[in-house]
């Protein structure tokens, strides 16, 4: 009888589940997946769910995921993303992780464990994070865009994309279990949608200079590691169409994920090494515009895990998503000094 996933994640906790020897396990769990951490691995099974553009209910299709995870991963992180690994039960029942023989019951992507204190979301907590520590891992995701080849999509298209996200997240932020500000929400709202008239010309020419590329989809802090080895993990696998965007979409995301925690001077590095490595200098405006879209998307997202009836403290994802409001229209001077290649320099 083949394991249910309760049984497979209780044998993954075991340190003598795994062919690297290990005192301990730890678990990460995330909506989506478990991550196994032994000393020198991590290893990430993903949940047998289904949600809205993810589909991960059959062993295949978990195995083709975690194949695509690793390939993409590989562009920005190759010497973190080692491969995948089948698990497999015998005919008593047994489970082994690795090796042949037996029915292959789940795959699991395996990582080369990375020290947590060495990714940015930990750097930036510490007051003596100096923009010199930042430069290397901004000039691998710089040129990680100078060489992104072009992703042809119609002008019309990706903008009717970006207005499709604006109206999703007015729609599902304003539901009365969230207990958010309306009339915040709805001006965060009109503006973009502003933008999108009033900018078409400038959105349309990024179309046609080839800016649409096919990038990380994730750009949190938490996923930038800071070396030695500068690499960026974790991108969003599973979803193409969310993968693919202008980088100033990403820059201006993770500009913003900086300043929420605390560390605004820090995005603008990102940014400067872009526009050294590519020439591209996206105007204030776009990355205005992308980083109030980002803070609309986050604030949903946040949002959502109120209704999860398995998250202990709602309040702080209220907090969460109430704080992204926040961020999503900042003061013209904010704006200058948070995302212009000149401030950045």
């Amino acid at each position: 009888m083949k394991p249910t996933s309760a049984e497979i994640v209780r044998f993954l906790r075991q340190p003598e589940a795994y062919p690297d020897a290990t005192a301990r396990v730890d678990v990460v769990e995330t909506h989506m997946s478990f991550v196994f951490l032994t000393e020198r691995r991590a290893y990430k099974l993903k949940k047998p769910v289904r949600f809205d553009g993810l589909d991960f209910l059959t062993t295949e299709r978990r195995r083709r995921c975690c194949e695509a995870e690793l390939r993409l991963n590989r562009r920005l992180a190759r010497r973190v993303y080692l491969g995948i690994a089948a698990l497999r039960q015998d005919r008593t029942g047994a489970l082994r992780l690795g090796g042949t023989g037996g029915r292959v019951v789940d795959w699991l992507v395996v990582m080369r464990r990375l020290p947590a204190d060495r990714m940015l979301d930990a750097a930036l907590a510490r007051p003596s994070l100096e923009r010199a520590e930042v430069l290397p891992v901004a000039r691998h995701l710089a040129a990680f865009y100078a060489h992104a080849p072009s992703v042809a999509v119609s002008p019309r298209s990706y903008r009717r994309r970006l207005r499709a996200g604006v109206l999703r997240d007015l729609r599902e932020l304003v539901r009365p279990e969230f207990e958010l500000d309306r009339a915040r929400i709805a001006a965060v709202a009109e503006d973009l949608l502003r933008f999108l008239d009033a900018g078409r010309a400038l959105l349309d020419a990024r179309v046609r200079a080839g800016r649409i590329v096919e990038g990380h989809g994730d750009l949190r802090p938490e996923h930038l590691y800071l070396g030695p080895g500068p690499a960026i993990i974790d991108c969003l696998e599973f979803s193409r169409p969310l993968r693919v965007l202008d980088p100033a979409d990403e820059l201006a995301f993770l500009a913003l994920e900086c300043e929420r925690l605390g560390r605004a001077e820090i995005g603008p590095c990102f940014l400067e090494a872009y526009c050294d490595a590519t020439g591209d200098e996206p105007p204030r405006s776009l990355l205005r515009f992308h980083r109030s879209y980002r803070a609309l998307r986050r604030a949903t997202l946040a949002a959502w895990h109120v209704t999860d009836p398995d998250v202990r403290d709602p309040a702080r994802w209220r907090e969460r998503a109430r704080h992204y409001l926040a961020l999503a229209d900042p003061p013209a001077d904010q704006d200058a000094v948070s995302l212009t290649p000149s401030a950045a320099s």
